[in-house]
C-alpha cells in the first residue's frame, strides 16, 4: 500500500470513530428513533450553514439500511435545501453508533450518546469528532430546563457548547 492510499484508509476510518470519552447509547431501538426530528441546536459547519427549521427523517429503506432526509431553509436563497443519506450501524443495532453518508463511499460517524430512552423525545448526538454537536427533539422546541441538561451534558463531556447555533423553527 503506498502512502497516499495509507492516509486515504487513516483518514477515513477516523471519520467513523467516536470523540474522546462520548460513549453512544446502549439498547437502542431504531424503530422508535425512526421519523422526524428538529434541530434544536448544532455547532455550526459548512453543509448547514445559514439554515432554520432544519429538520432531520430517519425511515427505514428496503435494504436495511436507514434513509436520512435533512431539510433546511435558507433565508439568503429563499428556498428550501435537502440532502438525502444513507445510514448503518457500525458495530450492532442496539448501539446508537452509525455511520451516514451524504456523498457516495465516504462515511462519517452519527453516534446518539444522550437519549429519552422512554419516549425517544429528545437526542445529544456527535459525529466523528468534538467539532459536531446537534441537540434535536421531537418538536421545534423543548423546555428551558432540558435544553440546559443537554447543553451541560455535552460541555462535561468536552464540547465547546459556547458556540452552539440555535436552530429558529417556525
Amino acid at each position: 500500500m503506498n502512502k497516499i492510499a495509507i492516509i486515504f484508509f487513516l483518514f477515513l476510518a477516523g471519520c467513523a470513530g467516536i470523540p474522546e470519552n462520548v460513549k453512544p447509547v446502549d439498547n437502542f431501538k431504531l424503530d422508535k428513533y425512526l421519523g422526524q426530528w428538529y434541530e434544536i441546536a448544532r455547532l455550526d459547519y459548512y453543509f448547514e450553514r445559514g439554515l432554520s427549521q432544519v429538520t432531520a427523517n430517519y425511515s427505514l429503506r428496503d435494504d436495511g439500511s436507514v434513509r436520512v432526509l435533512n431539510r433546511g431553509y435558507s433565508e439568503k436563497e429563499k428556498k428550501w435545501k435537502e440532502a438525502e443519506g444513507k445510514a448503518l450501524f457500525v458495530k450492532s443495532p442496539d448501539q446508537g453508533y452509525l455511520k451516514v453518508s451524504f456523498f457516495g463511499p465516504f462515511y462519517s460517524s452519527y453516534v446518539v450518546f444522550e437519549l429519552d430512552r422512554e419516549n425517544y423525545q429528545h437526542a445529544l448526538v456527535c459525529g466523528p469528532n468534538k467539532s459536531y454537536l446537534w441537540i434535536l427533539a421531537r418538536s421545534p422546541k423543548i423546555k428551558q430546563e432540558l435544553k440546559d441538561i443537554l447543553i451541560a451534558k455535552a460541555t462535561t463531556l468536552g464540547f465547546d457548547t459556547s458556540k452552539l447555533i440555535f436552530v429558529h423553527h417556525q
